[in-house]
């Protein structure tokens, strides 16, 4: 059960974390800080929980990242499920507190976006549909690929943290223009079901696109990497640590 919990907190802190910067802080009068200052937010969320967590849940933090460590051979798919759940529930709670203090404001406007994932009229740079698929698809696949490789047993996994929060910064300054930047369901999920309308209707392709993106770098690393064998964690195999060495940060 804790690293269920682990899984929920630490994908609470990456939508409060990144979303609320994107919220609160962007655009703040004079003291904004932008489109980078968002993408290294989310970049230091997941920096931050995978040293906070890492030993617990390995620090997924992410549907499509549970999904394309399974298919990498690193994590087992009796954990999908729960690891899922856990990773919504801590997204649209971190959505939930957000839109409560963001509220707070006088004449705050969810209508305005919400730090909620679009294409087409609601994409940030009013990118289309199948432009917003290939971008998120590729955003994944590199992340993917980033972390499998980071993790690798052959790699010097103590600095896993720092390569994967950096990806994902290097991802939001590329993809925030024509998505807002997604490359998780979790994220994308606890954010659009407060603004409802539109982010609902285009939320299928923040959880399609991520998954099969995941699942191509899932691909291409074993395939560059060659074949990893599940390799039980140090200590106990209990329920309470069923994640894999090559699965921690």
């Amino acid at each position: 059960m804790k690293k269920y919990v682990a899984e929920c907190v630490g994908t609470f802190w990456l939508v409060l974390g990144g979303c609320g910067s994107a919220v609160l802080a962007a655009a703040f009068p004079d003291l904004g800080i932008g489109l980078l200052g968002v993408a290294l937010a989310f970049g230091l969320t997941v920096l931050t929980m995978a040293f906070a967590i890492g030993h617990i849940s390995g620090c997924h933090l992410n549907p499509a990242v549970s999904i394309g460590l399974w298919a990498g051979g690193r994590f087992e798919g009796s954990q999908l499920l729960p690891y899922i759940i856990a990773q919504l529930v801590g997204g649209v709670v971190a959505g939930g507190v957000l839109y409560f203090i963001a509220s707070g404001q006088a004449g705050f406007d969810i209508t305005a976006g919400f730090a909620c994932n679009g294409y087409g009229v609601h994409s940030p740079g009013g990118y289309s549909m199948s432009a917003a698929l290939v971008t998120e698809i590729v955003m994944t696949m590199m992340f993917l690929i980033v972390i499998l490789g980071a993790t690798d047993a052959r790699a010097s996994r103590w600095l896993a943290p720092i390569a994967i929060g950096l990806c994902l910064t290097l991802i939001h300054l590329i993809s925030i223009p024509v998505t807002n930047t997604s490359v998780n369901p979790a994220r994308s999920t606890g954010v659009a079901i407060f603004l409802g309308d539109w982010a609902i209707g285009q939320l299928w392709l923040f959880w399609v696109a991520p998954i099969i993106g995941a699942l191509l770098g899932a691909g291409v690393y074993r395939y560059i990497g060659g074949p990893v064998e599940l390799q039980q964690a140090r200590g106990s195999a209990s329920d309470e640590s069923p994640v894999y060495v090559e699965d921690r940060f």
